[in-house]
C-alpha cells in the first residue's frame, strides 16, 4: 500500500469514527424530544436567584412535592441564610415547629417525637425505601435535594461548542421544568400499564409518577389589589418549583458566581503585570533594546 493510500484510509476512518461519535447519542435518544430553553434569573455570570420566585417554588415544594419526594440535604435553617429565599428566623422557626422530628434514644432507651427546630433537615415522607415504593406502586421517588444537578439531557453537536462560549448551564432546570408540563395523552397505539404516565420530555416516555400540577391548586401571595403576583397557572409552578430545587441543590451558587467574577478580573491584572514585567526585563538583554 502507498502512502498516499494509507493515509487517505487513515482520514477515512478518522471521519466514521466522529460521525459515529456525533450520531451515537441521538440515535440512542430515540425520538425523545429536547425541552425548550428558559429564561432563569439565576443564569450567566451575573445570575441572581430571584428571592419571590424561591419563596413561591418552596410554597408547591411543601404543598404538592413533599407528599412523595424527600429533601434531606435542606435544614430548616437554610431557608433563612443569604443566598437563598431568605425567610426571617422567626418564620423559619414557626415553620419548623410545624413538623414532627423522630428523635432519641430518650432516658428510657425509647425513640420519641418531637417539634421540628431550625438545625433539623426535613423530614421524609416515607420512613425506609421499601414503604415509598409500596406507596407508589414500585416506583421510588427521588430526593429533591439534587435533583436538578442530577437530571439533565445531551444537547449534542454543535451546540455544546456554543454552550462553552455562551456559558449555558442550565440543561438541568430546563429538563426538571419541561417534565413537569410534559404531560400528554399517548399516541396512537402506545399503551400504558397501570400506574404509567405517558410524558413528552422524559426518555421512553412512560414515567411512573403522575401528572402532579394543575392549574390553581397553590394559592400565591396576594398583592395590594388582592390577586396573585404571578399567574397561578401550572407552567408558573412548575418554573418556580423547578429554581427552587436549584437553588436547593447549589445553595451558594451567587457567592461562586461573585467570587469567579473577582478571581478572573483578578487573573486579567496578575497577566497584564506579567506582560509588561516581561517586557522591562527584555528590554534590558542584548538585541532587544533599540539600535546603536
Amino acid at each position: 500500500m502507498s502512502k498516499m493510500s494509507l493515509r487517505l484510509s487513515v482520514a477515512a476512518m478518522a471521519a466514521g469514527l466522529s460521525i459515529a461519535a456525533f450520531t451515537g447519542p441521538a440515535s440512542a435518544a430515540g425520538d425523545r424530544i429536547n425541552p425548550p430553553r428558559e429564561t432563569w434569573s439565576f443564569s450567566g455570570p451575573f445570575g441572581k436567584f430571584d428571592r419571590a420566585q424561591l419563596q413561591r417554588g418552596f410554597k408547591v415544594a411543601k404543598e404538592v412535592c413533599a407528599s412523595c419526594h424527600a429533601m434531606s440535604m435542606v435544614r430548616f435553617r437554610n431557608l433563612s441564610q443569604p443566598g437563598g429565599p431568605e425567610f426571617t428566623a422567626s418564620q423559619v422557626q414557626a415553620l419548623a415547629a410545624t413538623y414532627q422530628i423522630k428523635d432519641g434514644p430518650n432516658e428510657q432507651g425509647e425513640m420519641f417525637e418531637r417539634p421540628g427546630r431550625p438545625a433539623d433537615a426535613f423530614p421524609s415522607p416515607f420512613p425506609n425505601e421499601m414503604a415509598a415504593r409500596a406507596a407508589n406502586g414500585g416506583a421510588y421517588p427521588p430526593d429533591l435535594s439534587m435533583l436538578a444537578k442530577a437530571r439533565t439531557y445531551e444537547r449534542g453537536f454543535p451546540w455544546f461548542v456554543f454552550d462553552i462560549f455562551t456559558q449555558y448551564q442550565e440543561q438541568g432546570p430546563d429538563y426538571v421544568k419541561a417534565l413537569l408540563t410534559g404531560y400528554t395523552e399517548p399516541p396512537a397505539g402506545t399503551t400504558l400499564l397501570p400506574g404509567q404516565n405517558y410524558n413528552t420530555y422524559m426518555p421512553g416516555h412512560l414515567l411512573a409518577m403522575p401528572n402532579p400540577l394543575n392549574d390553581g391548586q397553590v394559592e400565591y401571595p396576594k398583592g395590594p389589589d388582592g390577586t396573585a403576583q404571578v399567574p397561578e397557572t401550572a407552567a408558573q409552578y412548575a418554573k418556580d418549583v423547578t429554581a427552587f430545587m436549584v437553588w436547593a441543590a447549589e445553595p451558594h451558587l451567587e457567592a461562586r458566581k461573585r467570587l469567579g467574577l473577582q478571581v478572573m478580573l483578578f487573573l486579567m491584572i496578575f497577566a497584564g503585570l506579567l506582560y509588561y514585567t516581561k517586557k522591562k526585563v527584555w528590554s534590558r538583554m542584548p538585541g532587544q533594546g533599540a539600535a546603536h
